[in-house]
Order: C-alpha cells, then structure tokens, then sequence
C-alpha cells in the first residue's frame, strides 16, 4: 500500500496525492460502517488498481487535529482573514472564529487584508485590540503587496487553513502568496455589501514554498452549542490571564464583584468590543444549557 495526503473530496471520490502522483480514490465500505468519514488533510494508506491507476482509501492515519467547519484534519494553525473595508470588519465574528481555533488548539494569526482601503485607521484600531490581547496579526494589500512576504514566512513547512467571512479576499490573498493557483476571486454584492462565496469545496494546496493551505468557503456563523460556560474566559487570552486577580475563583465576570476583568475593561486595558462579544457569548451558552 501507499502513503498519501487526502487533498481534495468529491461526490464520494478522494483525491489522494503520493509524491508527484495524484490517485483518485474510493472508501472502503467499512469506513461507512464504522461511521468514519475520509477528510481533506487526512494521512492515508491506499491500495492502487493497476488496470486503471485508481484506488481505494484502506486506512486513516491517526489525525493530529480535526475541524468540523470546515472539515479538514492535521491543520497546524488558522489564518483568519478579515477586511478593513468592503466588506465592513464584523469584531464579534472574528472572536467567533478566534474561539473556535482556540478550542482546536491551532495556532492563529489574524490577517487584516485590503488594508490600502482603510482611510480611517480601522486596520490601525483592531490591530491594536488584539495585538495588546496577545494574537500574532498582520495587516495585507494585495495591491500594494504589504504584509505578503510575512504571510508566506508564517505559512512556510505548515498546514493552514484560511477561514473568515466571504468578499474579505482570502482568495486573492491565496494568488498573491502563490501567482499559479489562478484561484476563483469575487466580488462585493452592492446590495447587501458582503461577498459573494467563490470557493464551493475544501481543497488542500501545496505551497512551493513548503507546507500547505486550505482555502475554504465563507461562513457567517460558527456554533458554540459544544462549549461550557466555565471554560469560556479560556478561548479569551486577555480574559483567561487577569482572571486570577478576580475576588472569587469561579468568576464569570459578568455580575460578580470584586472582578479584575470588569475593572481592567473600565480603565482600557482590556477591549470593551472584546469583552461584550465574551459576554455575548456567556449569554448564550447559558441559554443553550437552560434548554
């Protein structure tokens, strides 16, 4: 048998990539059996026809992390990518997708794009948000090629999946951090301003500089129906760190008093978009449990 990366998946078929060669492969029925489902990114042992050079996926390597939305498998780290401008930065869906990544243990860098756009020093403030709240981020132009080279330093002997909100450019980003992939870019709805989705599957891309991307449709919603309420502060670095200087061990820091988390937010040291989008959260997992 073989060794190979699932790169690609559809209607059934898995597009296994061994060395140079590209097999596209069936699953064995047991995996139907068993409830398992072959993902992109998944290390796999394959059986080849010789008649035809097509095969059948026969085994799933142990995967080092698994991602439902989007459902890929042994990522490394999550590029988040959001707009300064066009569409409009949405702050609570970023957290959404901070947290999720957080929750999957990945590594996360927030990718500011189309930041020639930004008049306002929109990129400016969120860059200083979550940078002082301990993200790795940076600000990309794919018009004046800013940031493009830091991109591909972190993206180097890594697979990444690149994850934000349709219309931000993450496509564009990927044709510029790599000029061959020649992928499907879009355009802004001037109807509703949000971009209209361009990517239809998850696909694995080989960098020539090494390492991987997963280039992945829009989401607008991510759910957190799997967290509970106590482990929350931990997907919020600022949030999780000055907790341990709250008066009570189990602070929430939403009613609680004494709580060094509300205080550090009255005197700016913690982000009050980021702490209203953590209690926006609360909220509704509390909602979620009460049901």
């Amino acid at each position: 048998m073989l060794e190979g990366i699932i790169i690609k998946g559809i209607g059934g078929f898995y597009y296994v990539k061994v060395d140079d060669t590209i097999y596209e492969c069936r699953a064995r029925g047991l995996f139907r059996k068993n409830k398992t489902t072959p993902l992109i990114g998944d290390r796999v042992l394959i059986r080849i026809n010789e008649e035809d050079s097509t095969g059948y996926v026969e085994q799933i390597l142990d995967r080092i992390t698994e991602l439902k939305r989007p459902p890929v498998s042994n990522v490394n780290q999550a590029v988040i990518v959001f707009a300064s401008q066009k569409p409009e930065p949405n702050l609570w869906l970023l957290d959404r997708f901070l947290l999720l990544a957080s929750y999957q243990e990945l590594d996360v860098i927030i990718c500011i794009n189309k930041s020639d756009l930004d008049l306002e020093g929109k990129a400016d403030e969120i860059f200083n948000i979550y940078y002082k709240a301990g993200y790795k981020i940076v600000k990309t132009s794919c018009k004046t090629k800013e940031g493009i080279d830091e991109i591909k330093d972190l993206l180097k002997d890594k697979i990444t999946v690149f994850a934000g909100p349709s219309g931000v450019g993450k496509s564009t980003l990927l044709n510029n951090i790599q000029s061959n992939l020649k992928l499907q870019t879009g355009d802004i709805s001037q109807k509703t301003s949000r971009g209209k989705h361009t990517t239809r599957h998850v696909e694995l891309i080989e960098l020539d500089l090494g390492g991987w991307v997963v280039d992945t449709p829009g989401f607008s919603t991510l759910d957190i129906e799997y967290l509970d309420e106590s482990e929350l502060q931990n997907y919020f670095i600022e949030i999780s760190d000055r907790s341990i200087l709250c008066r009570f061990s189990g602070c929430s820091h939403y009613k609680e008093p004494g709580c060094a988390v509300k205080e550090a937010v009255d005197n700016g040291e913690i982000s009050k978009s980021r702490y209203e989008n953590y209690i926006s959260m609360l909220q509704e997992i509390k909602e979620i449990r009460r049901y």
